[in-house]
């Protein structure tokens, strides 16, 4: 019976997660289709095939679903991200798997790069709160990696790795940006060899 009920349990969990992530999903959709501003949470329940009432069981309004896809989507990608880099020695290539990442998962997500980059931020209230824990944290594995390289001779020394952190990461960002609002049909992910590309040349011990 003890058995029984642990499984019991266990299912319940995995379904209740499998709902949320519908859910989640389903949110994306609805945002990057509609925008967030003019989303409901019926539109999201009736995407995801639930009833209005079950999104309240896992999120406690519309706010805290965008914020939920931000916090997820950052969590997933700062794993992969360290667990990649530390196969690595040479921080010049950190920087531009780190880079390469960045591209390949919103490449491979249209809907979700709009919600990154158009809806997120036309939420003043979820701008103030943009340099979160996870946030700051990608960041802070950019200037990790500058630190590194400059460090061991790679980077110009005098350069400021916050300054550098941030103006790799401006750079990327705006590629996907142009991404989603150009009428070409093109891939994203190759653009991080130019982006890095660039960048390496203005910081590059010589």
């Amino acid at each position: 019976m003890a058995k029984q009920s642990r499984l019991n349990n266990l299912e319940t969990r995995a379904f209740a997660g499998d709902k949320r992530e519908a859910i989640l999903r389903a949110a994306i959709q609805v945002f990057a289709e509609n925008g967030f501003f003019n989303s409901k949470v019926s539109d999201i329940a009736k995407k995801a095939g639930v009833a209005d009432g079950t999104v309240y069981l896992y999120f406690k309004n519309k706010d805290d679903i965008l914020r939920s896809i931000f916090d997820q989507a950052m969590a997933l990608f700062i794993a992969e991200a360290r667990k990649e880099i530390e196969l690595l020695d040479d921080p010049k290539e950190k920087l531009r798997r780190i880079a390469e990442l960045h591209l390949e998962k919103l490449g491979a997500d249209r809907e979700l790069a709009i919600v990154f980059q158009v809806e997120l931020r036309g939420s003043t209230k979820f701008m103030e709160e943009f340099s979160n824990a996870a946030f700051a944290e990608y960041l802070n594995i950019i200037k990790e990696t500058f630190i590194e390289g400059q460090q061991k001779g790679v980077f110009r020394s005098e350069l400021n790795p916050t300054v550098c952190a941030k103006i790799l990461f401006g750079a990327l960002d705006e590629m996907v940006t142009n991404w989603i609002l150009s009428k070409k049909n093109y891939a994203l992910a190759p653009m991080a060899e130019i982006v890095t590309s660039v960048f390496f040349d203005g910081v590059l011990q010589r």
